[in-house]
C-alpha cells in the first residue's frame, strides 16, 4: 500500500504529481480558531518556488495556494483544511526521449518494479515538486506552535562548509542559497554555476534549528521525537542522511565529551553547557534548541551521459534534458523547516492529549 499521510493527531496527506494539473495537501487535526488565509501560507511557498535564480531549476511556477476548505472568516474551523497549488509550467515533452529509459539515482526503476508502470514525466510522486504541498501544510503547522522559532539554512554544498564563526542568521535571506555565511554564499555561486554548466549537480547539507521547544514533547519508545524527526526528514525527496545534534560525530567523542553538563537554572529547570543531544534525550525534548542536519544527494537528472538500461533490459546511456536544480538541497531548505514544524505541531498536540495541563 502506498502511504501518503504523515502524523498522528496533526495529520496531513499530500496528493498530485509533478506534471499533473495540480498538487496539494489535506491537513486534518488542526485546532479551531487559528487565523489562516492564503496570505499566511504564501511566503513559505515563495521561498521554495522554482525559477528564482540561475542556481535553481528554471521551471516557472507561481505556486499560488488556494484554501478550499477548513476555514471560515479567516480562521480554522477544526475540520479538514484542503490546500491546492496549480501546476502551470509543465513541459512533458522534455521527457519524451527518456520514456523507456531508467534514470540512475532516480526512482524510475523502483517505481516500475513496484507498480508495473511509472510516470516518466518528471517522476510523478517522486519529483521534488511534491514538496510544495509539504511546505503549504507546514505553514499551517506553524500556527499550532507559535512559541517555537524555526530556522533552516544550507551549511554545506559539496565539500565546502560554512565558517561557524562567521554565521549571521540575518544573512540567510540575502543570498540565493539560504546561507548564513556571506563568504560561503559567494564561493557557492561559482561552485554551483560550474556544476550547472558542466551538466552535473551537487549535494548539500541543510541544518535546522527549532528554538522555544519546551521540555517534555516526545515519547520514550515508539514515538521518540528524534526518531519522528529523522523519519520526516528522510521522507523528503533526495534526502539520504539525517543527524540529530552531534549526530555521527558523537561516535568520535568520549562519554564526558558527549555529555551535556547541567547547572541549576531558574525555576528548577537546568541550564545546559552543551547540546550534543540536539535538544532531545530519551526521545523527549529537553528545552534546548532542537537541532538536525539533513543531507541531500546531488540531483539525479543531469545532462552528463550515464550508463543505464531501458525498460526492456537493453544497455544504453541517458542524458536528462529539461529544467532541473543543479543543487536540489537549496530549495530543500524550506521543506526541511516545514517538516520540522509538522513534527513539532503533532508532538505538541500528542503531549497535550496525554498530560493535559501538567
Amino acid at each position: 500500500m502506498s502511504w501518503n499521510t504523515f502524523g498522528r493527531v496533526f495529520r496531513f496527506t499530500t496528493w498530485g504529481e509533478s506534471h499533473g494539473p495540480a498538487l496539494g495537501a489535506v491537513v486534518d487535526g488542526c485546532p479551531p480558531g487559528l487565523e489562516l488565509t492564503e496570505q499566511t501560507i504564501q511566503p513559505f511557498l515563495d521561498a521554495r518556488k522554482p525559477g528564482q535564480s540561475k542556481f535553481t531549476t528554471q521551471r516557472r511556477e507561481d505556486d499560488l495556494v488556494r484554501i478550499l476548505s477548513g476555514t471560515f472568516e479567516g480562521k480554522t474551523t477544526g475540520t479538514p483544511i484542503s490546500l491546492m497549488i496549480e501546476n502551470t509550467d509543465q513541459r512533458s515533452k522534455d521527457y519524451s526521449q527518456i520514456a523507456d529509459k531508467y534514470r540512475p539515482g532516480h526512482a524510475d526503476y523502483a517505481y516500475d518494479a513496484k507498480y508495473g508502470l511509472r510516470d516518466y514525466r518528471g517522476g510523478g510522486r517522486s519529483s521534488a515538486r511534491e514538496t510544495a504541498a509539504r511546505v503549504a501544510a507546514g505553514a499551517v503547522a506553524r500556527l499550532v506552535i507559535p512559541e517555537v522559532t524555526i530556522t533552516a539554512y544550507v551549511c554545506r554544498i559539496g565539500d565546502d562548509e560554512i565558517d561557524r564563526s562567521a554565521v549571521n542568521f540575518d544573512a540567510i535571506g540575502d543570498n540565493p542559497f539560504f546561507c548564513p555565511d556571506s563568504w560561503a554564499a559567494k564561493r557557492w555561486e561559482d561552485k554551483v554555476d560550474e556544476a550547472r554548466k558542466a551538466g552535473s549537480s551537487l549535494g548539500a547539507v541543510v541544518e535546522c534549528v527549532a528554538e522555544g521547544v519546551p521540555a517534555g514533547w516526545g515519547a520514550p519508545v515508539y514515538a521518540k521525537l528524534d526518531a519522528e524527526l529523522a523519519g520526516a526528514m528522510m521522507g523528503i525527496n533526495a534526502v539520504k542522511g539525517v543527524e540529530i545534534g552531534a549526530g555521527f560525530g558523537a561516535a568520535e567523542l568520549s562519554g564526558e565529551e558527549n555529555a551535556d553538563p547541567m547547572r541549576a537554572g531558574e525555576n528548577g529547570a537546568p541550564e545546559f553547557e552543551a547540546n550534543n543531544a540536539g535538544g532531545i534525550a530519551g526521545g523527549i525534548s529537553t528545552g534546548q534548541p532542537v537541532v538536525c542536519r539533513v543531507a541531500f544527494k546531488p540531483t539525479s537528472s543531469i545532462l552528463t551521459p550515464v550508463d543505464t538500461i531501458t525498460s526492456d533490459g537493453e544497455e544504453t546511456q541517458i542524458s536528462t534534458r529539461g529544467r532541473h536544480d543543479p543543487c536540489v538541497g537549496i530549495r530543500g531548505t524550506p521543506v526541511v523547516a516545514a517538516m520540522m514544524a509538522l513534527v513539532l505541531a503533532d508532538h505538541k498536540l500528542l503531549h497535550r492529549a496525554q498530560v493535559a495541563e501538567r
